[in-house]
Formats: structure tokens, sequence, C-alpha cells
């Protein structure tokens, strides 16, 4: 949605509010994501950079995606390139855990993974909209198999500690009791004729034959129990077959109850630009692009290499980093230039000497505060007896929503969903608990949604983005006062060092953002690099 568009009826700061009022901080970050900040990619294909002048080289420093794609570009131009990643593997917050892995947070809790094989979770990215043609393009070329991700479940829960006495609701009901009872109110108007200073009267039969059907009215456009409200809100019983095959119908939420519930604040979540149909994931977990680009990359990454130090004189940057594998000494990289993708969490404690402008910028923008929590359980409970197969429901509980796999469907023995989903003030709460103590929570909470969990349960890891020694914060927090005074200054070159990454970029917390920002970056490099190569 255009930001525009939006401050024509009402500030973004008022809709993010009555967001977060009704639907809660989850709802509210989510929503601060796509409201002015998520547009449609402005990708337009990858920049056509030809050759490279001879013996120019690149340093980029994080094998994220913003890193990635700068190496891999760069290499086909011809450059000599070279990258420095933190981590034992690639990916940044393209990141997925596995059974046997181990994650060490800030403050040196471990954790060891324990799902069974072929089961994971997404710490990070978990979901790619249709419309982010940039990395949809790396996943063409690369190889990466990718399958639905299901945003959208009418068979899902929406779920409220303070309404139907905490007991949740299918989202189907309450999606069709609200559209239900607002035609209702709609048509009462038109036909009473109090729209006629604004609706002619042959658009008023048009309008009248729409809202029954899509608030499943009776003849009367009235919203009552009946076969109409039934096919959208469900069946209390369903059709069969013989004598007992008699459907029953179901009896429709009063009015005050659904507005009072607040339940219908999640509703427009799939109507984002972001979240709408189709969303894709990479067959296997997320890291699957970012393991492609790694095979692709091959021996130009360094792994295990933490960056201390960043210099640059008139001739090129030196980076001062150390082996993690084999502490003890400093080590050195040179190249002509520099791409930093660190996350500007991290690269705002290092000594780096670039100006002023940049240096504030790098200062300027906050991080997000965020937890994920993978649920692993004994059987897929949530197929079996609540028959929810993809999808994501919502609560008002701090755990924020439940995603179930859309993958493995009906498989036997143990399934992993995501059980929590943190943002926040919730997330910073719970990020100063012990990952035990955030999963024992998860466990809590979730268990007033789907009863089975503490039965079911088999065990979890939670990952608190503040926490991740990478990344020390989620994604990207601009303000429009902090893009206006910051962002040019952090995304401009000084002198042979360029910034890139979805810090970078208007589409903070995707990695459309990271991409897009990646090739900005490395065209303005190649210009430049060519102008010095013509004056050498």
């Amino acid at each position: 949605m255009d930001s525009g568009a939006i401050r024509g009826a009402m500030t973004r700061r008022q809709l993010l509010r009555m967001v977060g009022m009704t639907a809660g901080s989850a709802v509210m970050y989510q929503a601060m994501t796509s409201l002015g900040l998520a547009a449609e990619t402005h990708y337009k294909g990858r920049p056509q950079l030809g050759p490279a002048p001879k013996g120019a080289s690149v340093l980029v420093l994080g094998a994220g995606i913003a890193g990635l794609v700068t190496a891999l570009e760069l290499r086909k131009a011809g450059y000599q390139v070279q990258v420095l990643e933190y981590n034992a593997k690639a990916g940044g917050r393209n990141w997925t855990l596995r059974g046997g892995d181990t994650y060490t947070e800030l403050g040196g809790e471990a954790q060891q993974c324990r799902f069974d094989k072929g089961l994971y979770i997404n710490p990070g990215p978990w979901r790619l909209p249709h419309h982010h043609h940039g990395i949809l393009s790396y996943c063409r070329e690369l190889g990466v198999q990718l399958e639905n991700f299901v945003q959208v479940n009418h068979n899902a829960y929406l779920h409220s500690s303070k309404a139907f006495g905490g007991k949740p609701q299918r989202y189907r009901t309450v999606k069709a009791d609200y559209h239900g009872h607002i035609a209702e109110l709609l048509a009462k108007v038109t036909s009473e004729g109090k729209l006629d200073a604004v609706v002619s009267k042959e658009d008023k039969e048009k309008l009248l034959g729409s809202l029954q059907w899509w608030g499943a009215l009776d003849d009367k456009y009235s919203y009552k129990k009946g076969y109409d409200s039934s096919d959208r809100r469900g069946f209390a019983k369903d059709g069969g077959g013989g004598l007992t095959g008699k459907p029953e119908f179901s009896d429709p939420v009063g009015l005050h109850d659904v507005i009072d519930s607040e339940l219908w604040g999640s509703l427009p979540m799939g109507d984002l630009y972001d979240m709408q149909s189709s969303l894709l994931q990479p067959v296997g977990g997320m890291d699957m692009i970012a393991q492609a680009f790694a095979r692709e990359l091959g021996g130009i990454i360094r792994y295990q290499s933490k960056v201390t130090q960043i210099h640059q004189d008139s001739s090129g940057v030196v980076v001062s980093y150390q082996d993690t594998a084999a502490p003890g000494g400093t080590l050195t990289a040179k190249a002509d230039w520099c791409v930093c993708t660190i996350p500007l969490s991290i690269l705002s404690q290092l000594p780096m000497n670039v100006g002023a402008p940049m240096t504030a910028a790098i200062s300027a923008v906050n991080y997000a505060s965020a937890i994920k929590i993978g649920l692993q359980f004994k059987r897929r409970f949530w197929e079996e007896d609540d028959h929810i197969y993809g999808g994501i429901s919502y609560t008002d509980l701090p755990i924020s929503n439940i995603s179930y796999p859309a993958t493995g469907y009906h498989s036997p023995g143990k399934g992993v969903l995501l059980g929590a989903y943190l943002w926040g003030p919730n997330a910073m709460k719970m990020t100063s608990m012990s990952p035990a103590e955030r999963i024992r929570a998860a466990v809590e909470q979730g268990a007033q949604i789907h009863p089975q969990y503490p039965a079911e349960f088999d065990n979890g890891m939670a990952v608190a983005w503040h926490r991740v020694p990478h990344a020390m914060g989620c994604f990207a927090l601009w303000t429009d006062a902090k893009r206006e005074e910051h962002y040019n200054n952090l995304c401009a070159f000084d002198g042979r060092i360029v910034l890139a990454g979805e810090h970078a970029s208007y589409l903070p917390a995707w990695q459309e953002g990271a991409v897009t920002s990646a090739l900005d970056a490395i065209g303005r490099l190649h210009q430049r690099a060519l102008a010095e190569g013509a004056k050498a």
C-alpha cells in the first residue's frame, strides 16, 4: 500500500496505534514493516556490469544474502572477490535450525537442536512474497526448489484471552460473522436511502447485490443462521451420506461479541501486500538459498572470520579480522573496494574511518527485537485433531502466533511448528529469560489454543535475536525522520566503502531488500572502478 494513500485517510502513526491496540504488538510490528516501507520491489533485472577493470578487487564483508549477491555478481564481471563471514556457514539471518545443530547465544547459553530428521525451523526469514522478483530470480538461477507457504488458513484459530471465555475461534467463523454483520448494517442504511446522496439508483441495486453475496445475507439482507452463513462460517454438523447426512446450520455470533472480541484485528494480515498469496518457501528450509549461493561461490568465502577493524585510504581498503576457529592473532585482507553488509547493530561497534555523515547514519538505526521458538511434538496433532494444514493462528498472548508447517502433511511420527513469533516489548521481556524458560512459556501459552501441548511436547529451540552474536537484533527499524536525515548518507559511497543489506533498503526485514540494495551498490561500485581505471 502506498504510504501517501494511507496519510490521506489517517496518519501512519494513527493507523499503527489502532492496529497495536486491537491486534497486539506482533501485528503492529508486521504492519510497520509493510505500511509505507514495503512496496513492490524495484527489481528490474541484474545490472549489466561488463568487464571489470584489469586486476580490480573487492572485499565483501558478510555472507548474508546481500554479501552473497554482491560476491556472485562481481565475480561474474571479472572482479577478484574475497568474502569474510563471521559464521561457519553462509546465510547470516537466512538461517535454518535442524537436528544436530548447536547454537550458542550471547551470554553463553548453548542449545542443541534435537529435532527429528527432516524437521526444522527458520529463525530468520521464513517466506518469499511472489512479487519479490530479485530473490526469486536467484532461486531460479541457482536451482533452489520452492513450494507454497500457507499464510491464511480458514481453519486456523484466532484467540483472545479476554473474549469468548478464552476459547479460540476458527478464523473462518470470525471472518464470516464480522463480514456478515458489516454487510447487513451497510445494506440497511442503503435500503433506507441514507446513502442516496453518494450512491446512484443503479449503483444502489448493484451494491445491495454485492453485499448480499459478500456478507452471506438472506433475501431480506439479514445475516442469520442458515445455509448461506453456515457455508462461510462452517456447519454445526457437516453434510454426509445416508439417513444421518443432513447438515446442521451453525449459530452466528452477535455483532457486539464480534466487535468486542477485537479478533477482527488479525483478519487483514493475509491482505497486506507482502502477505498476499502466493507466498513461497524453499523446500527443506530457508537456508537452501544460502547453501546454493555458497556452492556456487566455493572457496572465495572465508568462514569464521570476525572483522575487528576497517581502514581505507586513497589506494584501497584493509580489513583486520580474527580466525574464530584458531584465535590468537590478527589477520588482514586487502582490496581496492569494500562492500560492507555487516548489520548496523554490529558495524556501529567497529572502528572504521568513514566520514561523519555515514558514521552518524550507522549509529542512528535501531534494530527490532524478535524471538522465534520452534517446538517439536510427538505427533502432528494440529492435523490429526484440529485439521489444520499450514497457516497461522493469532493470539493476544505474548507468543503472538503459531505457524503450522506447510510440508509433510499426514507424515507419521513427530512434527515441528513455530510456537511463538514475538516482537517489541514482549520479545524484550522474553529475551531476558533463558532458552529453557522461553520454551516453557511458549508451551504454557500455546496450551490455551491447543490443549494437547503439554502431553505432546517433546523439545524446542528458542532464538532471541538481540542475543544472536552475528546480528544483535532482527532487522533495521527506520522511522520517517531517520530516513530523511540518514538514509542517503548510509547508502552513499564513502571513499572506497559502500554499505549494502536490508538496512540499506526500503524493504527492511525482507531478503528482497538485501538483494536490491546489493545490486544498487555494485552498480555504483562498477562505475567508480571504471572511472578510476580510466584515470590510471
